[in-house]
């Protein structure tokens, strides 16, 4: 029923659909508790690698190309000021796990 509904809605009704389905999601997350979010980014984390054990070489090949077209498409947007932003952030992230590497 639900799925022949979706079939003839219009382009309106579909983006008014999800956008309510996301402002729903939103209110959720606004309320859970630290321990629910924990939970619920624990398992979507397990979902990831879930299915990217079961990708094929192909399928992997074509997500990290999209990964690098995105990557290219924000640094082609992000401002002089964000880019010195990020470059302080990357670096001290490559600081901190060289640290963290050394220590084990």
């Amino acid at each position: 029923m639900k799925r022949e509904r979706r079939v003839v809605e219009t382009e309106e009704e579909r983006s008014r659909r999800l956008s309510t389905v996301a402002q729903r999601g939103q209110d959720r997350r606004v309320e859970e508790t630290e321990e629910q979010r924990n939970s619920r980014l624990s398992g979507m984390a397990q979902r990831g690698q879930e299915r990217r054990a079961e990708e094929t070489e192909e399928q992997r090949n074509r997500r990290l190309a999209v990964m690098g077209q995105r990557s290219q498409q924000r640094r082609a947007v992000e401002t002089e000021e964000q880019r010195k932003e990020n470059t302080f952030w990357g670096e001290r992230n490559v600081y901190v796990s060289d640290n963290i590497c050394k220590k084990n």
